[in-house]
């Protein structure tokens, strides 16, 4: 079975190709980071403009990589939300009309839930070698981490999946844009606060780890406002800023929260297994203290490659193919309409 997966969210256009729900024929991802970056956040206008120019490009590159034609798509799955309604709309209209031409099955997929099946993704090698890539049990824990969510859900089978706990407020991705932002670092925030980090003392300021032993759920408008605060009392003090200290400083705080709340989750649980989504999960610093971490206490961590937890195609394509074997195609799949506010899943 060949799923052609479409993700048109945010700010990146990717269509992939993805056969037997976790081979990975193409993968194409056109970034839209140099045109936001002047704003230092993601413009909605601009995102849809540029994902109706992109999308018929990355649709062809998607097909050539594979060595397919548009006749041997066999379904397509697209995200219907939560994202930006008119990123959104470009996407789900061009995967509409491409599955009603084609007389193939639509399938409308979450995005947030998209983003754990970057976990079963094999990668290709160039030669199509997919014999390496071992795929999350269930049941385990996922840990949601981007610039639009922070979450905790428990997965016990492909259909049966809950939240145990979400922000409250800003998400952790938010988070770093914005501080990034402050310390004109650039955008996105994520990897420059990382970049900056690394000749950073970790401990040089003592920022608060919101809601600790208060539940799954998150808050970070408390470390932001912090963090903010005090990069504008000690421009006004003396106007020095020891920046590296301060995106390490931050960086540290996020990373301590992250791991202890999803911690307590599996305590909660006593699922052993944990996996990490989501744009921030590529963060270095994360993944070292969570491995760390896992292997003193015998739990289980599972990251996607680095290339998988930003937006991309091959998750949606991955998450539909599932969709597909358990006969979760709502009938209404051709006239769904984009959901901006889509939730992630229940809550337990």
């Amino acid at each position: 079975m060949i799923v052609l997966g479409v993700e048109t969210s945010c700010d990146d256009t990717a269509i992939a190709v993805v056969r037997n729900g976790h081979e990975i024929l193409s993968s194409v991802v056109s970034s839209q980071d140099s045109l936001h970056e002047p704003y230092g956040g993601i413009v909605p206008e601009v995102a849809s403009r540029h994902h109706l120019e992109m999308v018929p490009d990355v649709f062809e590159h998607a097909l050539e990589r594979a060595g397919i034609t548009v006749r041997e798509i066999d379904a397509i799955g697209v995200t219907f939300g939560p994202g930006l309604l008119g990123s959104l709309l470009v996407g789900l209209c061009f995967a509409r009309s491409l599955a009603w031409s084609l007389n193939i099955p639509l399938i409308p997929v979450n995005h947030h839930r998209a983003h754990f099946y970057g976990a079963f993704l094999r990668t290709d090698s160039g030669i199509h070698d997919f014999s390496s890539a071992p795929s999350p049990g269930f049941p385990f824990i996922g840990l949601l981490v981007s610039g639009g969510h922070t979450a905790l859900l428990s997965f016990h089978c492909h259909s049966e999946c809950f939240m145990l706990g979400a922000t409250r407020d800003d998400a952790c991705g938010e988070l770093m844009d914005k501080v990034a932002r402050v310390l004109e670092l650039g955008y996105p925030g994520g990897p420059a606060i990382q970049a900056s980090a690394a000749s950073g003392n970790r401990s040089a300021i003592d920022f608060p780890r919101p809601m600790l032993g208060k539940g799954l759920d998150f808050s970070f408008s408390g470390l932001k406002t912090a963090a903010v605060r005090y990069v504008m009392e000690k421009k006004a003090a003396d106007g020095t800023l020891n920046v590296p200290n301060i995106a390490a400083s931050l960086q540290e705080a996020a990373v301590d929260v992250l791991v202890s709340k999803t911690l307590a989750a599996v305590e909660k649980t006593g699922i052993t297994t944990v996996v990490v989504s989501g744009g921030v999960a590529a963060n270095r610093r994360l993944r070292n203290v969570l491995s760390e971490t896992a292997e003193k206490r015998g739990l289980e961590v599972i990251f996607p490659e680095i290339r998988f937890c930003t937006d991309n195609g091959a998750m949606v394509a991955a998450l539909a193919s599932v969709l597909i074997e358990n006969d979760s195609i709502p009938e209404n799949a051709f006239v769904l309409d984009a959901n901006p506010g889509a939730a992630i899943l229940p809550r337990i």
